[in-house]
């Protein structure tokens, strides 16, 4: 199901190449998740605040415009299918044409017959992750007076915020799927200057989550069975430490 929403996210993505001024850090094809409606969304794609929807409570596609909204169950669909609908509401809502393309690799390939499939227990679990990590996210921004919007990242799919520190400190945090480091959903914290990780080597132990040095350079949380409490926790302590 993980993998079915991360390429299901990149239509979004496309979208934001297709229609949204490029950004040279690439955050035109970033992503936002709203809590209350479980949802995915792109940036505004028209001056008329059109964006493009992937919503986890109904495994949908939703083109949303000022009036009126055109929706696509995923489930059972091909991937031509997708592309088919996604072109007819681009040219019936924008007038444009949609461009399934993109300037990255990602993990996995999509074939033409590719078929989504709904597992309603998994993807119910995936959206409560990220819910979790939005809601800590925004809470670990405001309590330690940081300044961030909160974004996914569809290449990696990670929920993430990125904010200074100092004038030359930042740190980047939040939650990443399962990738060769940590088999399963994590939560992540680290630092940089300029474009290099700082050393972790001689912080101290953290009281939950654990610090990483090979490679990555940060420290991570394994999500299973995380309370908000607890990820709040691990990330405003890694942050304190990171301040000294």
């Amino acid at each position: 199901m993980e993998k079915m929403m991360h390429l299901a996210a990149q239509y979004l993505a496309a979208a934001g190449i297709s229609f949204v001024d490029k950004k040279d850090d690439d955050s035109h094809t970033n992503l936002g998740f709203l809590v209350d409606k479980q949802q995915l969304e792109t940036h505004p794609l028209s001056v008329n605040g059109d964006v493009l929807v992937l919503n986890y409570k109904t495994f949908s596609l939703e083109w949303i415009s000022a009036k009126t909204k055109d929706s696509f169950l995923l489930d059972g669909k091909t991937h031509t299918q997708v592309l088919e609908w996604l072109v007819s509401s681009a040219e019936t809502f924008l007038g444009k044409k949609y461009t399934y393309g993109f300037h990255y690799d990602l993990p996995y390939s999509i074939e033409d017959s590719f078929t989504y499939k709904l597992e309603a227990s998994e993807l119910k679990k995936l959206a409560g992750l990220r819910t979790l990590a939005q809601i800590s996210i925004e809470k670990t921004l405001k309590e330690t007076e940081l300044e961030s919007t909160v974004r996914i990242w569809p290449h990696h799919f990670d929920s993430g915020a990125y904010a200074s520190l100092t004038a030359d400190i930042a740190i980047g945090f939040g939650l990443a799927v399962p990738d060769s480091m940590v088999n399963e959903h994590y939560f992540y914290i680290s630092g940089y200057k300029g474009h290099s990780g700082l050393d972790t080597s001689n912080f101290d132990a953290l009281s939950i989550g654990e610090w990483k040095n090979e490679g990555f350079k940060g420290a991570v949380l394994p999500a299973s069975g995380v309370s908000k409490t607890e990820l709040i926790q691990f990330f405003i302590e890694a942050i304190n430490t990171y301040k000294k």
